[in-house]
């Protein structure tokens, strides 16, 4: 190459590492002002490392031969209805998780986003009392319902982590978690629909979920920075959310065994 033109090459290749470097610098900046403070680089850092550690867990999940069983008609209406059973127990318990995080943490900054979480599950339960009137149940049925213990084990530790967790175990855990669930209740949704006759006025419940709360990752993400900055210990963070999905996934788990 001729001096000249391995000159204009160095100096192109010297331009573009500089707006690759420019643009990162004010993607961060533009993502951390559209989070509402200064910098939460020590929370990504934590949280992108945790996905990659929980790749293969999200793809059971995701990937659970529960729904593909649905999706084949193979899960039974009795099935169904236990499900909705399961959940019935699972959404009072989380809608009473989700009350005490609120008087925990309602005076900080997470208060406005754990006041959203816990409207969220009272609606959830007014819309999980649709999708069991249109198996043919009532709420006095579902509260006569035996909850299993695998299903019953996530909002168990959602308990705990409301009772004894700090803001930044709570909101590494949901940041991971509710996705989770959402690709899920989305796949059961058109699954209902089709196979069984569903409209969508009854999976409303599952609808509910496919759509992530506004500003949901930045939240979360404001929760676990502002206990990063109290000496959350990361080791803790990433427990918590590591077990979440575990339990997700017992949820699962359970069901698939009872279809």
């Amino acid at each position: 190459m001729k001096p000249n033109l391995l000159k204009l090459a160095v100096i192109g290749l010297v331009l573009v590492f500089s707006a690759v470097v420019e643009f990162s610098i004010r993607s961060a900046g533009a993502a951390d002002a559209e989070c509402g403070m200064k910098s939460v680089t020590e929370a990504r850092r934590l949280v992108d490392t945790l996905r990659a550690e929980l790749a293969v867990s999200e793809g059971r999940i995701q990937n659970h031969t529960y729904l593909r069983a649905l999706e084949a008609k193979q899960i039974s209406m009795e099935n169904l209805k236990d499900f909705a059973g399961e959940q019935y127990n699972i959404i009072q318990s989380d809608l009473r998780s989700a009350a005490l995080m609120v008087s925990r943490f309602g005076a900080t900054q997470s208060g406005t986003f754990l006041r959203e979480i816990m409207d969220g599950e009272a609606q959830a339960l007014s819309l999980l009392l649709g999708f069991a009137k249109a198996l043919g149940l009532n709420e006095k049925q579902l509260q006569e319902y035996e909850p299993q213990p695998g299903a019953q084990a996530y909002p168990s530790y959602v308990a705990s982590l409301a009772l004894y967790g700090s803001e930044a175990e709570i909101g590494a855990a949901f940041l991971m978690n509710f996705p989770s669930f959402g690709n899920n209740t989305r796949r059961m949704s058109v699954a209902l629909q089709r196979n069984y006759g569903l409209t969508q006025h009854d999976v409303a419940f599952f609808d509910l979920f496919t759509s992530p709360m506004p500003n949901f990752e930045c939240n979360s993400l404001l929760m676990i920075q502002a206990g990063l900055d109290h000496v959350a210990n990361p080791r803790l963070i990433k427990r918590a959310a590591r077990l979440l999905q575990a339990y997700e996934k017992l949820f699962w788990d359970t069901m698939s065994e009872q279809k």
